[in-house]
């Protein structure tokens, strides 16, 4: 397979070489790549080799020569256990336990909720697109809980995943959060982008993608000020739910990536758990609607602060 390329132009003075390139390309590099990059010579300003920490000028042009694209390994059939909620030839909706990756990535190449899928339905793997989102129609983080369709077919796939793009599935999730929200009821309105300084976070920043969210607090009744509310995505951003409490200054328990340093409640993943979901059957266009109770790992956590 052949080297690929991209060349951009410098928009403003002043920025880092390493940082530019990762927020153009941060998706198929990491920062370290770049930089190594940099440092072999696939990288030139103006024609010329430079050092990462070069500050650009604006208009200089960028160019970068990329690596051979790796070919994908195929996704082994793994005989994991699923809940599964419902199925039938086109679809099946399934409740995903917290600690299980969607599908294969970096650092979780087994395990995944697609290498159950492909041992227990084959004829997934025959679909259409990359074999590691086999039968996906939208995610759940990795130590976010609850409910997911899955497509059996190419037809399914396409006609649900239209639904989300036109905001017509609706998806409420239960969330505790470490801090009251300022209001009882709120709409989050703010866009949502790749954060420059940490790539493997987000962050709400100009230029982001638009991202609404939209709670209500339903229990308080807790020692500390802790608050148990339900959310509405109408957009479906990476991280979005976790992004935008924090940044009302109310983030979820047990979220070591956005919410506090100093954890107050012990437990090993956060609280947010996707608990209920409604779309239209892809084929024959009937309203469907799906419950997952709190996970008891979850529920205990409540009873407890509830007797603290």
């Amino acid at each position: 397979m052949t080297n690929q390329s991209v060349e951009f132009t410098v928009e403003a003075t002043g920025e880092r070489l390493d940082k530019l390139i990762v927020n153009q390309i941060g998706d198929a590099l990491s920062r370290v790549q770049i930089q190594s990059l940099i440092k072999e010579g696939s990288v030139t300003v103006d024609g010329v080799q430079v050092k990462p920490g070069i500050k650009l000028k604006i208009g200089q042009v960028i160019h970068v020569n990329l690596p051979a694209p790796t070919v994908p390994q195929k996704v082994q059939p793994e005989a994991i256990d699923l809940v599964v909620l419902f199925e039938d030839a086109d679809l099946a909706v399934i409740d995903k336990p917290a600690g299980m990756t969607v599908h294969p990535g970096v650092g979780n190449e087994t395990g995944t909720v697609v290498a159950a899928l492909l041992a227990r339905w084959p004829q997934i793997g025959e679909m259409q697109g990359e074999e590691k989102r086999a039968g996906i129609v939208h995610r759940l983080d990795k130590d976010t809980s609850g409910l997911l369709i899955i497509a059996k077919t190419d037809v399914a796939r396409r006609r649900l995943m239209a639904q989300f793009q036109a905001r017509t599935v609706e998806k409420t999730y239960l969330a505790l959060l470490e801090r009251k929200p300022p209001t009882e009821t709120g709409r989050i309105e703010a866009p949502i982008g790749r954060d420059p300084n940490q790539r493997k976070r987000m962050a709400v920043q100009r230029g982001g993608k638009p991202a609404i969210t939209e709670y209500q607090v339903i229990d308080t009744a807790f020692m500390g000020d802790q608050a148990l509310v339900k959310i509405n995505l109408l957009t479906g951003r990476t991280h979005q739910i976790r992004v935008h409490m924090a940044f009302i200054g109310a983030p979820i328990v047990g979220d070591r990536v956005y919410g506090f340093r100093k954890q107050r409640v012990g437990l090993r993943r956060h609280f947010l758990h996707a608990g209920s979901l409604a779309f239209d059957h892809p084929r024959t266009g009937e309203r469907m609607r799906f419950d997952a109770p709190l996970p008891a790992g979850l529920q205990n956590v409540l009873d407890k602060l509830r007797q603290a």
